[in-house]
């Protein structure tokens, strides 16, 4: 019986991928892509040579049905996405499901995704949190920062170079100077970095220096009654 299959891709170094990942890119009939000259690099690297076409947000509401009837037509699919996991802040969700709604069975395999490596090298609390992924660019950023205020797990963010000093600046104002945080950068690359700090230190730091590449923004929950007497018990 044909599927779809989400199949996770190196966040930087191509040495992350898993050897079930390989074995599906080199069975399936075809693989989507969210950018064909990168994933074509990839492919490449590992010698997979299978048709791969474009799918992305510009395209995936009106090409979805025609995927899907490919794969009812006894089609095995693969949907890769640029970097990490498809359908976490890339396509992938609305494919996915499509297929369900459809009885058409849909497989994710385990692989990369940025936030979790940024989320362990932060230093903040990793046993609770909520993924928030990018904030919206206009409408309803202010707002759902303000109802993230009172959030006690610890808060994940995706951003873009030139848009972190933005984002440290409003959390600064919103969640205040103390409040911890942690940018990484290039997860697995040679360039990977982590600036840990509160978000006046972090705030400070960005005005010196000028970040490239993917950004996640680890930023700690408020804390609790609880955790602050923790906290002093600790330090006493």
């Amino acid at each position: 019986m044909s599927k779809l299959f989400l199949v996770p891709t190196p966040i930087g170094n191509l040495k992350d991928i898993t050897l079930r990942a390989l074995d599906i890119l080199n069975s399936v009939d075809l693989i989507l892509s969210e950018d064909t000259r990168i994933s074509g690099r990839l492919l490449k690297h590992y010698g997979i040579q299978k048709p791969l076409k474009k799918y992305n947000k510009d395209n995936e509401h009106q090409s979805a049905q025609y995927w899907i009837d490919r794969v009812k037509a006894g089609q095995n699919i693969a949907l890769i996405s640029d970097a990490g996991t498809p359908g976490i802040s890339d396509p992938g969700f609305l494919l996915s499901n499509l297929c369900i709604s459809q009885d058409i069975e849909v497989e994710c395999l385990a692989g990369p995704v940025a936030f979790i490596p940024a989320l362990l090298a932060s230093g903040i609390a990793c046993d609770r949190f909520c993924f928030e992924g990018f904030l919206p660019h206009k409408k309803g950023r202010q707002k759902r920062l303000q109802e993230l205020l009172e959030e006690t797990k610890t808060i994940i963010f995706y951003e873009s170079p030139h848009r972190i000093e933005r984002l440290i600046s409003e959390l600064h104002e919103i969640f205040g100077e103390k409040r911890q945080a942690c940018i990484s950068r290039e997860i697995s690359k040679i360039h990977e970095e982590h600036l840990r700090g509160s978000l006046a230190e972090l705030k400070i730091g960005l005005e010196e220096k000028k970040l490239k590449g993917e950004i996640v923004v680890i930023l700690e929950g408020k804390k609790t009654e609880k955790k602050i007497k923790q906290n002093k018990y600790k330090n006493s």
